[in-house]
C-alpha cells in the first residue's frame, strides 16, 4: 500500500495538473515529465508539419520528437485541454510534454511562458480559432519567440487552426468561417478575412494554407484566398497548400512527404484574376494543382512534386470551379 501511495504520489508530481504556482497567472500550464533544460543537439535543418485537423496523425508527432532529438515538447493553444500530454508522452523519445494555454496578450508575453517556449525542442500549435491566435499572439514576444525557434531550426508543427497560421498569408476566420460557394460568388464577402506575416518560414513564404480541405470542401475557397491576396496587391504570385484531414506535411529543409490518409494540393497562381470583385462571382483561369498522394515527395522551393503527385489544372469561371481533370472532378 505504502508503495501504491508513493506510486501515486509521484504520477500526480510528474503530471503538474495545472499547479498552484501558476494560480491566478494569465495562462494556464500542465505538464507531463521531466521538464527540467534537456541539452540536445540543434536540429541541422529547419522542420515543419502541417497537419490538415481531424484525427491527429501519430507519425506527424514521432517524425516532430525524432527532428528535435527528444527533450521538451511544448504544446501551444488559446482554449482547450492538456489532452496532448498523454497522447504525445506515451509515444516516448521525449523528456517532457507540456501543454500552456495562453487566451490572451497578457499571456503571450508572461515570462514564464515565453521560458518554457523558448527551451523546447519541438513546439506544436493545436487547432482551435486562428482569429484568437492572430489577435492575442501576433506581433507579441510569444511570435517573437517562435520565431527565433524557427530560426533555430526547432521543428514546429500545427494543425486545422495552427495550420492556418504557418503560412505568409493566412485566413484568419475573425468572422464566421466562409465556404466555398460563398467565397467564390462574393471574394469580398466578409467572412474572407485575410492576414498575414504572423510567422516569416522560408518554405511557406508566398503560400497561404488550408486544412480539412476534403471533408469540408475547402478548395474553392483556397483559390478564392489566393485570387484575394494577388488582387489586393500582396504578392504577384500566390501560392496554396491545402491539406485534407487525418493528413498531414512533413517538411524538411523545403523537401516534403506525406503521411496519414489523405492527400495534400499545392495551388499556384498564373497572374492577376480576370474577375476578382465585391458582390460579383469569382473568375480565376488556370490555377495549377498538384496533388501529392502516396510515397511522392514535394520540393517547395522550386513547387514541383515527384512520384505520385497528379497534376491538373482549375479554374473558377464565374463562381464555379471547373477542373482539367478527367470528368471534371476538382479534388
Amino acid at each position: 500500500m505504502k508503495i501504491f501511495k508513493r506510486w501515486i504520489g509521484m504520477l500526480a508530481l510528474s503530471l503538474c495538473i495545472a499547479p498552484a504556482a501558476h494560480a491566478g497567472k494569465p495562462y494556464k500550464y500542465y505538464a507531463v515529465g521531466d521538464t527540467s533544460d534537456a541539452v540536445v543537439p540543434r536540429p541541422a535543418q529547419q522542420a515543419f508539419v502541417l497537419m490538415g485537423g481531424g484525427p491527429d496523425v501519430d507519425d506527424a508527432f514521432k517524425w516532430m520528437i525524432r527532428k528535435g532529438g527528444g527533450g521538451n515538447f511544448v504544446v501551444i493553444r488559446a482554449t482547450g485541454t492538456d489532452a496532448y500530454n498523454p497522447y504525445i508522452y506515451a509515444m516516448g523519445g521525449v523528456r517532457s510534454v507540456e501543454t500552456i494555454v495562453v487566451p490572451s496578450r497578457d499571456a503571450a508575453s508572461d515570462p514564464f511562458v515565453l521560458q518554457r517556449l523558448r527551451g523546447a525542442e519541438a513546439v506544436f500549435i493545436a487547432g482551435g480559432d486562428q482569429g484568437d491566435y492572430l489577435q492575442y499572439w501576433k506581433g507579441t514576444p510569444l511570435s517573437a519567440a517562435l520565431q527565433e525557434l524557427a530560426n533555430r531550426n526547432v521543428p514546429i508543427g500545427g494543425t486545422s487552426a495552427g495550420l492556418a497560421v504557418l503560412g505568409q498569408f493566412i485566413y484568419s476566420g475573425l468572422n464566421q468561417s466562409v465556404t466555398s460557394s460563398e467565397a467564390l460568388a462574393n471574394p469580398y464577402n466578409k467572412n474572407v478575412t485575410l492576414d498575414r506575416d504572423f510567422l516569416s518560414l522560408p518554405p511557406l513564404l508566398g503560400a497561404i494554407t488550408d486544412s480539412h480541405l476534403d471533408a469540408r470542401d475547402r478548395l474553392g475557397r483556397l483559390v478564392t484566398f489566393m485570387a484575394r491576396v494577388v488582387n489586393d496587391g500582396w504578392t504577384s504570385t500566390a501560392r496554396g497548400i491545402g491539406v485534407d484531414v487525418e493528413t498531414a506535411l512533413l517538411v524538411e529543409n523545403g523537401q516534403a512527404s506525406r503521411v496519414g490518409v489523405g492527400a495534400v494540393y499545392f495551388l499556384k497562381t498564373v497572374g492577376l484574376p480576370q474577375v476578382c470583385a465585391p458582390q460579383t462571382p469569382l473568375t480565376y483561369q488556370n490555377v495549377g494543382v498538384q496533388r501529392l498522394s502516396g510515397t511522392g515527395t514535394f520540393d517547395l522551393d522550386n513547387w514541383s512534386g515527384y512520384g505520385a503527385t497528379t497534376n491538373y489544372a482549375l479554374s473558377a469561371v464565374k463562381g464555379a470551379l471547373v477542373s482539367s481533370q478527367p470528368g471534371g472532378a476538382v479534388y
